[in-house]
Order: structure tokens, then C-alpha cells, then sequence
């Protein structure tokens, strides 16, 4: 039963992983009602958390949390005494408290920009949670701590994002550092829309300044060419020397014979 509750939990991990850039420390917010819950069943929040997500934690929560369990007297002592060993975090309610679950509800904000996980009994506060997408909620049942779930809100909003509806956390967060490394702000993309861009004053092809060349008569062929040679009735013939031998066995120098 534990390897399977310890698959479940590291599948649920990795979907809050990959979908919503949840990365160690995972913080958990815990209210008294969990650490209620962890005394009467001798669970050990500092020891079991880390084991059981598989990482490294930080305990925090509320100065609203730690006040609800001072106005509840006595019974939740003991509570209150594990609740004050965890981190506090900062709320906008330390003038004025208000209710656990108001408050961790508060620190939520729409999308759970801060990456709180939620350790709660409160069944009111769980039906909240479930409406904010990317919320991880443990909670203990049977002597054990349990992650529970995706809720509908996360399936929802993840499948927005792969139809193209929404744009995911992470893309959200590398948009954001990629505008600030090329120094481009929300005010320079407005002035960017409302500006047209105005043409650039090109200069003009120097190949088409050329004065175009002179095209040159067609070459007559050789037939025509033979035939202008043969109007003018001047055909030179070709006059070869010839050699005589004399009895002497001397070589002589014909005359040359020219056509007269």
C-alpha cells in the first residue's frame, strides 16, 4: 500500500512539475487543523513530509493560522505548539487577522503564483483550493499523509494551454526574461503597435543605370559570302614551282607561269 501511494504522489508531483513550474523546495502551507490531525495520529510533519514528496520542503505558514489557534483556547494547544515551529509567512491581514482558511485562500491569490502546496482538514477551505487552478492539497487519512488528486480546475486549465487557448506559467515566465534581456518593456510594445514603420529611401539598382548596348547586324553566311566572291570573276589561281633536273643532275627552278 505505501509503494503505491508513493507512485501516485510522485505522478502527481510531476504533473505539477511539468504543467505549473512547481520545483524544489516545494513550500507548504499548513493551517492548525493538519497539525491537529498529525498529533492525534503521532505523525511526524518534519520527518514524513520530505519522504513522502520525494524532496526537499519548507514547513511555513500564517501569523492568521497561528492567531486562530490562540483564540481556540486549550484543546488545541498542542497544535499551536507544532504550528509555531514552521515558518511564518507574510500575510496582508497582520493588522486585522481573519480566519485560517480566508487567509491561506488570500496567499493563493487567482493562480498560486508562489507554487504553495496546501496541508489542510478544513473541508470549507479544501472546496476553495479546488477552485484554483495548479493547487497541490495533502491531507491525513488512516495514519498516513496523502496528496490528493488533481483537481478539475488544474486538468482544465492545463488542457487550455495545449489547445493554444492559454499560455502556461512557464511560457509566461521565459516571455517575460527573454523582454527583459532585449531591454523591451510593456510601454515600448504599446509604442511599437501604435507606430507605423516608415520605408527606408532605397537607392536604385546600378545595374539598371547602364546604357543599354547597340545590338549589331546578323553575320551573313558563308554561301552568301562565296557568291559576293564569285560576282566579282577574280579567282586567283594557286602557281606551284616546279623543279627540273638537268643531265648534270643539278636542280633548276622552273619559271614560275603566272595567268596573265
Amino acid at each position: 500500500m505505501k509503494i503505491k501511494r508513493q507512485k501516485q504522489a510522485k505522478k502527481t508531483i510531476s504533473f505539477y512539475k511539468y504543467n505549473f513550474s512547481f520545483r524544489q523546495p516545494f513550500q507548504i502551507l499548513i493551517d492548525g487543523t493538519f497539525c491537529q490531525a498529525a498529533l492525534k495520529n503521532k505523525i511526524q510533519i518534519k520527518e514524513q513530509m520530505p519522504k513522502y514528496l520525494m524532496g526537499e520542503v519548507q514547513l511555513c505558514t500564517t501569523s492568521c493560522a497561528l492567531k486562530e489557534l490562540e483564540t481556540l483556547g486549550k484543546e488545541l494547544y498542542g497544535a499551536r505548539i507544532i504550528l509555531q515551529r514552521f515558518q511564518s509567512r507574510r500575510c496582508a491581514h497582520l493588522k486585522s487577522p481573519v480566519p485560517a482558511s480566508e487567509c491561506l485562500l488570500s496567499m493563493l491569490e487567482e493562480t498560486n503564483p508562489h507554487h504553495y502546496f496546501v496541508a489542510t482538514q478544513d473541508h470549507a477551505l479544501t472546496d476553495g483550493l479546488k477552485k484554483i487552478p495548479g493547487v497541490p492539497l495533502l491531507y491525513i487519512i488512516l495514519n498516513t499523509i496523502v496528496l490528493d488528486k488533481p483537481a478539475q480546475a488544474s486538468l482544465d486549465r492545463v488542457q487550455a494551454v495545449q489547445l493554444g487557448e492559454l499560455v502556461s506559467p512557464a511560457q509566461q515566465k521565459s516571455i517575460r526574461s527573454l523582454k527583459e534581456e532585449q531591454g523591451i518593456t510593456g510601454q515600448q510594445d504599446g509604442e511599437r503597435k501604435g507606430k507605423k514603420r516608415k520605408r527606408r529611401q532605397s537607392n536604385p539598382n546600378p545595374l539598371s543605370c547602364l546604357k543599354k548596348k547597340k545590338k549589331g547586324g546578323p553575320t551573313p553566311p558563308l554561301k552568301k559570302a562565296a557568291a559576293a566572291a564569285g560576282a566579282d570573276g577574280e579567282k586567283r589561281k594557286r602557281s606551284r614551282n616546279k623543279k627540273q633536273r638537268t643531265a648534270g643532275g643539278d636542280n633548276m627552278a622552273a619559271p614560275v607561269v603566272t595567268n596573265a
